[in-house]
């Protein structure tokens, strides 16, 4: 009996990677079942599969990204960018799959709401997973005021999702110079005034080594804290209900909650 050979599409993770990986299953041209895209290198190679490694490229990932929004409409496309933006080693498999479901078998715009598919269902959960994420930290996020009179925010959130982040914080903030630094990836989202935002990642030198609060920023932080402690009642505290509206890994970011 033959056996159809599994091909394995080695991609980076981030949207870039995973769009040409996606782009380039289609132009091999063999079909969905036997193809995979899998992000970065497994330790134990499989019996019986052949490998891909393909490199991001800015042209493949426009025509895809183009594609998402054209034929499944910019709902889906904005779900399937929060998708990946989780730590989920199978992201890259379940969104490839969710567009063929969506462009080849024809769900169309309605493809997410096929949770009958389990990569589907995997991609719905995921967004929903990022959506929330990005959603605690634009009420959690905490800005301070350096000397330089650039507020900078840190952050470590369980998701990659500075990216998502800086759009809405440039709206509300457009006469401001701010920086949003990610911890957890050394990722910085920086927007100077009056100009669009960027990324930067892999900087040597970290900002907080150089920066320090204005003095009047650190006022205002006394301040506050004085103003949370002094208001709270301490026959109402209950930290377990405290902890499910606000988990502890945000906590150690917000200044009211920093011990000095």
């Amino acid at each position: 009996m033959h056996m159809t050979e599994e091909k394995y599409l080695i991609c980076e993770d981030s949207i870039e990677g995973i769009f040409t990986g996606i782009y380039d299953a289609y132009a091999l041209k063999e079909g969905h079942e036997h193809l995979h895209i899998q992000i970065g290198e497994e330790e134990n190679l499989r019996l019986f599969a052949s490998y891909l490694y393909i490199l991001p490229d800015s042209v493949k990932t426009r025509k895809v990204a183009e594609t998402i929004q054209k034929r499944l409409g910019t709902d889906t496309y904005m779900s399937i960018c929060r998708a990946l933006a989780t730590e989920d080693a199978g992201k890259g498999q379940a969104v490839y799959r969710t567009v063929v479901d969506g462009i080849t078998n024809g769900s169309g715009r309605r493809v997410l709401e096929n949770s009958r598919n389990p990569y589907v269902d995997t991609v719905f959960r995921l967004a929903r997973c990022a959506g929330n994420e990005i959603h605690r930290l634009m009420e959690f996020l905490r800005f301070q005021e350096l000397e330089q009179g650039i507020l900078y925010a840190r952050i470590g959130p369980a998701c990659n999702i500075v990216s998502f982040l800086m759009p809405h914080f440039a709206d509300r903030l457009p006469l401001e110079n701010f920086i949003i630094y990610d911890d957890k990836r050394e990722l910085y989202g920086v927007h100077p005034i009056g100009k669009d935002w960027y990324l930067v990642s892999g900087m040597e030198r970290k900002p907080e080594e150089e920066l320090r609060m204005s003095e009047k920023e650190e006022q205002f932080q006394d301040l506050f804290t004085m103003f949370c402690r002094t208001i709270a009642i301490e026959e109402r505290r209950n930290l377990k209900l405290q902890q499910q509206m606000l988990p502890l890994r945000f906590q150690e970011y917000m200044v009211e909650f920093v011990k000095k």
